[in-house]
């Protein structure tokens, strides 16, 4: 993912780097090898990118600023010192809440007072915090806006002295405020409009002359603080598609460097691009990576290397680049530092796991329905009652060949043999034998002929019933 966030101390030996993937690594020059291997990751806020990390002034601890409405503090080794609270969402007056009620865009820490940090925030406000102190803040500094509603606060920078505060606000302005007593959030330097979209990096230079800002809309502009109501210089053609890309100075302060996104139709990759401060004109184009775009940048001045993260939505990563003639130590101290060769005493028996619920005995029974359904069609197995006779049968079954002899069938399938008992009513068929049994009594008759009465058949009445 993105690397959208980068911090160096100030030895140039322990570098921190924030991810669009929630996480912070931790590298260190004096233990890693030629692997560049992170020693620690951290998860500051599940679910939270990554926005900005800064060192504090004796780099023992280090400032995290995430999506959420808190900052964290950590120590050098990465252990959490404290998390500053979370303001009342349903406080309308800004200043009236003890914290950030929405997702923080930037923050960092004064460069001389070790126990200041400065945050800004989707809520429409700045920050002054003390470190010691994690459950409210010292100052609450609201932006000056044509119409009192809220709008973001994108950026945010101290000056080198930590006396000036400087943001870029959502509506395209440029606020900058300087902290001495009795000060409030009335800005000294209101320049509106400066800038079409977000403001993405604000910066200083050393002498609080000049001060730069990065945009989404793909300018770096150069200001005179002295005449703010236009800038020095703009650089146009400069992609940006991240919220977090910067500008910065080189330690001389003579060049001036940001990077660059890429666009999908464009043929350049991750660009950093460096102009002379004195000159402003363009000095030189580094193609850092093909395929990723250039988000955070930083040129450190006590090893004399330049730092710059470069990412997409699937990976990203750091480049370093530094001249073995002219840097010193950083980079330089792990690149020659082959990694160490296996040795058979490395030998490491792998263990066998074992996962109980994976026995036969926890094992989910498989579904028996397929089986269930094919017994229930297999009338044997299932036993299946007999059907009930309906029509003409033999032997308690409807036979298909009306009869269970081939003689029989041959016959009737003749014609030879005529089934008329179907048609026939039953009182008639049983009396025209009535004749025959009275003439030629064969069976019960005879035995009782002699007291037998005389049958006595109902005649049809049709005459009468005409009449």
């Amino acid at each position: 993912m993105v690397v959208s966030a980068l911090a160096v101390d100030h030895t140039g030996s322990r570098v921190l780097s924030g991810s669009y993937d929630y996480t912070v690594r931790m590298y260190d020059f004096q233990g890693m090898n030629s692997k560049l291997q992170s020693f620690r990751q951290l998860e500051p806020f599940e679910g939270h990118q990554v926005r900005s990390l800064s060192w504090s002034p004796t780099s023992d601890r280090f400032l995290c600023v995430t999506g959420s409405a808190q900052a964290k503090i950590y120590d050098r080794d990465g252990l959490t010192l404290g998390e500053f609270v979370k303001g009342d969402m349903y406080i309308r007056d800004l200043k009236n809440t003890k914290g950030h009620i929405s997702g923080l865009t930037g923050g960092e820490w004064n460069p001389k007072a070790k126990e200041t940090i400065l945050t800004s925030s989707e809520d429409g406000s700045i920050r002054l915090w003390d470190v010691s102190d994690f459950k409210s803040q010292k100052q609450v500094i609201k932006p000056k806006l044509v119409r009192p509603m809220r709008i973001p606060v994108t950026s945010c920078a101290w000056d080198h002295e930590g006396k000036r505060i400087v943001a870029g606000i959502g509506d395209g302005s440029i606020q900058l405020w300087t902290i001495k007593t009795g000060w409030g959030s009335r800005p000294d330097i209101h320049v509106e409009k400066t800038h079409t979209e977000d403001i993405t990096g604000v910066k200083f230079s050393t002498d609080g002359q000049i001060l730069l800002s990065r945009s989404m809309d793909s300018t770096l502009k150069i200001w005179d603080l002295r005449r703010m109501k236009t800038p020095l210089k703009v650089f146009e053609d400069l992609p940006n598609h991240y919220a977090e890309t910067n500008a910065a100075f080189s330690p001389d302060e003579q060049l001036i460097f940001t990077g660059t996104s890429i666009e999908k139709d464009g043929d350049n990759g991750g660009l950093l691009c460096f102009f002379d401060r004195k000159r402003l004109e363009l000095v030189s184009r580094v193609g850092i990576s093909p395929n990723y775009s250039v988000i955070r940048c930083l040129w450190h001045p006590r090893i004399n290397q330049v730092f710059a993260t470069v990412g997409d939505k699937k990976e990203g990563g750091t480049h370093i680049l530094y001249d073995p003639s002219i840097s010193q130590r950083g980079a330089l101290v792990c690149v020659g530092r082959a990694p160490r060769k296996k040795s058979v005493d490395d030998f490491e028996v792998q263990p066998v796991i074992h996962n109980p619920h994976a026995l036969p005995l926890f094992r989910d029974q498989p579904s028996r329905k397929r089986q269930r359904e094919k017994i229930l069609k297999d009338p044997l197995k299932s036993h299946k009652p007999e059907a009930p006779v309906n029509g003409p049968g033999f032997g308690g079954r409807v036979g298909t060949t009306k009869g269970s002899l081939l003689t029989q069938y041959l016959l009737k399938e003749g014609g030879l043999i005529k089934d008329t008992w179907m048609d026939e009513d039953p009182r008639e068929a049983i009396l025209k034998y009535a004749d025959a049994a009275e003439k030629d009594p064969k069976f019960i008759a005879p035995a009782y002929s002699q007291t037998q009465p005389k049958p006595v058949f109902a005649e049809s009445d049709s005459d009468n019933e005409e009449k």
